[in-house]
């Protein structure tokens, strides 16, 4: 055995600080990369940003937690793509703030729900899940029928993420407030998820 081995093998310091240094290299040749590739850098063809009410949708969604039980990130395994349609690409999500892949399944991945269903089968699901599928176990969310949206934020929330490279125009954040006004959170919510995965499905 080399003395330089013996040296790193009975300093327990020096070899965590070498298994960090190659593990942090190893990393980086990996990840760096991907920041320079279009594939994962440019959003996919004909993508558009959310719309005003798709926005405050995707943000009721979020604070509803449904990302927590619903993934938005199909892993192109075959088992997978079978059942809830084409992987997911990076391209889907170069304007995700956060992104919403998830990692815990406890209802089915949604990234292709968009136009599975009719806006009244999401209505009614969102009222109550057991009335369309009688095993969920999924709550209720019949407050969302009933309560407004302001439009208070939406603007500011476009001009932030215009800030981060969403393409926003200063028309998109002038309307904003008007094309949500007199709709319900239930509303914004089913656009968000009716728009959920189409533009791959549509080039398909």
């Amino acid at each position: 055995m080399s003395s330089s081995h013996e040296i790193v093998e009975k300093n327990v310091g020096l070899m965590m600080v070498l298994i960090v240094i190659a593990i942090s290299f190893g990393g980086l040749v990996e990840i760096v990369p991907l920041f320079f590739q279009k594939e994962t850098t440019q959003p996919v063809t004909g993508m558009k940003p959310l719309t005003a009410l798709q926005l405050e949708g995707r943000d009721i969604y979020i604070r509803e937690g449904c990302h927590v039980c619903h993934t938005q990130m199909i892993r192109p395994l075959r088992a997978e793509t079978e059942r809830y349609g084409h992987y997911s690409v990076a391209g889907e999500s170069v304007w995700e703030h956060p992104f919403l892949w998830g990692s815990k399944r406890t209802g089915p991945d949604i990234a292709r729900v968009g136009g599975r269903y009719s806006d009244d089968w999401h209505r009614v699901h969102l009222q109550n899940p057991r009335d369309v599928v009688p095993e969920s176990n999924m709550p209720g969310y019949p407050w969302l029928a009933t309560t407004p949206l302001t439009g208070e934020y939406t603007s500011k929330k476009m001009q932030v993420l215009a800030t981060l490279g969403v393409p926003y125009t200063e028309e998109d954040i002038r309307k904003a407030p008007f094309e949500v006004q007199g709709k319900t959170e239930q509303d914004a919510l089913i656009a968000y998820l009716q728009q959920l995965g189409t533009i791959i499905k549509s080039r398909r």
